[in-house]
């Protein structure tokens, strides 16, 4: 059981350590936290594409029909926000989801989602792990019932009507997406996108262009992270002068994230992509942002714009989701690709945001709406770069790097330090350095936002030589 651990979005870990006889402990864990909590409505149990991970979700399935949970297993490998969707729709207990995300295939995860569906928070997460035990099943006849049902067509007519209501394409925004006449090219990665999001297009009137649309479980022998050094192909296909591809959407293996490449930027940074879509929001719609510490300040001065508020997390879903609910914000993300709307599950979707995309760029094209915004509020330029850092180690670095607050960065004198999620140092000049744990990875991270590329650079390299002696 040590080597169990719960992190920023679950356990994960290679497949010598998540085993079948460690997910079944999660399993009967997470159905005692049920128990104890006084659920006793059915649980839902979904999976990813990787090859091990229907008959992890099989074993959990077990396990909590076998605590006398009736159980709800997707036809097929679903994505993670079809299963929170599914939660909430449904009216359930909750829900374990089988995925390692974007990680290689040699991979695999489970993570736990409550009641809301939104990401569980660290007091639920702490509790399943204070409970984790062998299973201690109930007598046969006692047992719940283990179903397989279709939870995309649900999910598939909410997205539709959502994104119809608030960035529709019919007159100021319309009750309906009409895609018509758009060409997607849409790579699912060979994970659980394919066969969802591209169908959510085409049932929209897109035509769509599909890449890497097979189930493949090694995925190709890469991660399904939707990076730009992952997606060359499909930024040839929309970039190429003689295409006739409008727009490129990308997801990860469990398309919970989403990525948009334009036929001048290529693969667009999340950054701008948030920017774009919560300024198309806002012309049908109104209410206040939500972003974590390590996103653009562009959405602030947008927002600014139209009188609204925007409030800020530390990195992870899981903030960003309960700022949304308890400020009633409109929009929330982050700069590593995950977003949601207000009227939906408050759990990153990237099928969700891939309609969403592609209406936003119906009603104008993301560079078009891009190139306006920077023009309106000034350039933006973002990057990041990842330090090796021992888990051990991470607190006393940050523990030393108090000590070691510059007066100035890059000549500009630091006006304010952020330390809501490690410290973030606000620059006299509008820009920003971040310097943070990563909560996935054995990895300090630095980010830096300022309004060209090359100061961006000049940033993260005196970002680095700051911590790097700490290290």
């Amino acid at each position: 059981m040590d080597q169990i651990s719960f992190g920023t979005d679950g356990w994960r870990a290679t497949l010598d350590t998540f085993t079948d006889e460690r997910v079944r402990i999660v399993g009967q864990a997470v159905a005692d936290h049920l128990d104890a909590a006084g659920h006793d409505e059915p649980v839902a149990v979904g999976y990813d594409a990787r090859e091990t991970s229907e008959g992890f979700a099989e074993s959990l399935a077990e396990v909590l029909a076998g605590n006398g949970f009736d159980v709800l297993l997707p036809e097929r490998d679903a994505p993670t926000p079809v299963i929170a969707y599914a939660i909430v729709n449904r009216g359930l207990a909750g829900a374990c989801m089988v995925t390692a995300s974007h990680n290689p295939p040699e991979y695999n995860g489970v993570k736990f989602i409550p009641s809301d569906g939104a990401p569980a928070l660290p007091d639920m997460t702490e509790d399943v792990v204070d409970r984790l035990a062998e299973p201690d099943l109930l007598p046969e006849a006692e047992r719940g019932e283990i179903s397989r049902v279709d939870l995309v067509s649900d999910h598939a007519d909410a997205a539709r009507d959502l994104v119809g209501r608030v960035a529709g394409t019919g007159g100021d925004g319309g009750d309906e997406v009409d895609l018509s006449g758009l060409t997607v090219a849409y790579d699912a990665m060979h994970g659980s996108g394919r066969g969802v999001t591209d169908a959510l297009l085409e049932s929209a009137g897109a035509e769509v262009v599909r890449l890497r649309c097979e189930r493949d479980v090694t995925f190709g022998g890469d991660s399904p992270e939707p990076s730009a050094e992952h997606l060359e192909e499909l930024a040839e296909r929309v970039t190429d002068p003689d295409s006739d591809v409008d727009l490129g959407i990308a997801n990860d293996g469990d398309a919970d994230r989403i990525a948009v490449v334009t036929p001048e930027r290529g693969v667009l940074d999340a950054n701008l992509f948030y920017a774009a879509c919560y300024d198309r929001l806002l012309e049908t719609d109104s209410g206040p942002a939500v972003r974590t510490v390590s996103t653009t300040f562009l959405v602030d001065r947008i927002a600014e714009a139209h009188g609204e508020e925007v409030y800020e997390t530390p990195v992870g879903f899981k903030w960003v989701a309960e700022a949304m609910g308890e400020h009633d914000a409109l929009f929330g993300g982050e700069e590593s690709g995950g977003f949601t709307l207000r009227g939906h599950v408050r759990e990153k979707d990237g099928v969700l945001m891939a309609l969403l995309a592609a209406a936003t760029h119906a009603a104008e094209p993301f560079d078009e709406r891009v190139d306006r915004l920077l023009d309106e509020h000034g350039h933006i330029a973002a990057g990041k770069v990842s330090l090796d850092c021992p888990d051990d180690r991470k607190a006393g670095v940050l523990d030393e790097l108090e000590d070691h607050i510059p007066e100035s960065v890059c000549g500009s004198p630091v006006a304010k330090v952020v330390t809501l999620d490690g410290f973030k140092l606000l620059l006299e000049n509008g820009s920003w350095l971040l310097v943070r744990p990563s909560g996935t990875e054995p990895k300090l991270r630095v980010y830096a936002e300022a309004d060209s590329e090359s100061a961006v650079d000049d940033l993260l390299a005196e970002g680095r030589e700051l911590v790097e002696p700490l290290i």
